[in-house]
């Protein structure tokens, strides 16, 4: 295989690659930077040799991604405030953005061990069979049957019961963002669950809450004294969004701060709240 032909076999693959690096890692430049050291790793193989480049090289990647969550769960552990994957915007990422994994899902993966996550995600998300993803993980097919049904049993957990369609999310979302910009407290109230929970990731980089905010009352008091303390237009809508699978908006915090708002749904109400506010997660999204 010349060097143009392993470039050209490479790019075929690379946006299912760049996909399974984000789905392993949640962020979009850590899943192009393993992505870019497979292409490396590719260059320098005998390709002659490869009889499946998409199982060869899905392996390299979930072998640095599991290499990488070492460090990143260390990295983690001093991170400011909660961490939310970074959003991915339909239209914005198509490349990436092609399963049924939302940002709820995502969080959910968070809760799983290193390999659990590495066989769900290649066994039920990419369609790998048992024994290559054995292989790739060093175990045998049994030990990866159960990883794998581990990981599923916590993801049907946070699955939705009754997904939001396309037409109720968006109207949903510009509702909540029109009762937010105006302070209108009674209409947030007919919008939110009882047990909704707001997570806000500011990476230490801009204001965002340390913690979740758990609760209607709770998160109705912290929209409520927005509102009083920036007053009218503390917030600019630019365009509704779907991100990582959800309903939502990008906006802008008085002209100044880029946000994502995504909202989970359930049976009309509003479950969670997923703003990402931390401008190094921001840079892909058009604001």
């Amino acid at each position: 295989m010349t060097p143009k032909e392993a470039s050209d076999v490479f790019e075929t693959h690379r946006p299912r690659l760049v996909r399974l690096g984000y789905r392993m890692l949640g962020g979009r430049a850590s899943a192009e930077d393993i992505v870019q050291d497979a292409w490396l790793r590719w260059s320098k193989t005998d390709q002659s040799a490869v009889t499946n480049v998409g199982a060869f090289l899905a392996r390299i990647v979930t072998r640095l991604c599991l290499d990488e969550m070492k460090s990143a769960r260390a990295r983690r552990e001093l991170y400011v405030g909660s961490w939310l994957p970074e959003p991915l915007i339909e239209a914005e990422e198509p490349d990436v953005d092609t399963d049924e994994l939302t940002m709820t899902l995502m969080l959910a993966l968070e809760r799983l061990s290193p390999l659990e996550r590495a066989a769900f995600l290649l066994h039920d998300v990419f369609g790998q069979p048992l024994d290559e993803i054995a292989t790739t993980l060093g175990r045998d097919a049994p030990a990866v049957r159960q990883l794998a049904s581990r990981a599923r049993k916590h993801v049907q957990e946070a699955r939705p019961r009754f997904p939001v369609t396309r037409e109720d999310g968006d109207r949903i979302a510009q509702a909540f963002f029109s009762a937010a910009h105006t302070g209108d407290v009674t209409a947030l109230r007919a919008l939110l669950a009882d047990d909704v929970v707001l997570h806000s990731d500011g990476g230490g980089k801009v204001f965002a809450f340390l913690r979740p905010i758990t609760g209607l009352d709770h998160v109705l008091r912290m929209y409520g004294g927005l509102y009083r303390k920036l007053g009218p237009g503390w917030t600019q809508f630019i365009r509704p969004a779907w991100i990582d699978g959800l309903p939502g908006y990008v906006s802008r915090e008085r002209g100044a701060i880029l946000q994502t708002t995504a909202f989970a749904i359930e049976n009309g109400k509003i479950t969670a709240i997923y703003m990402m506010r931390n401008p190094d997660k921001l840079t892909h999204v058009d604001g």
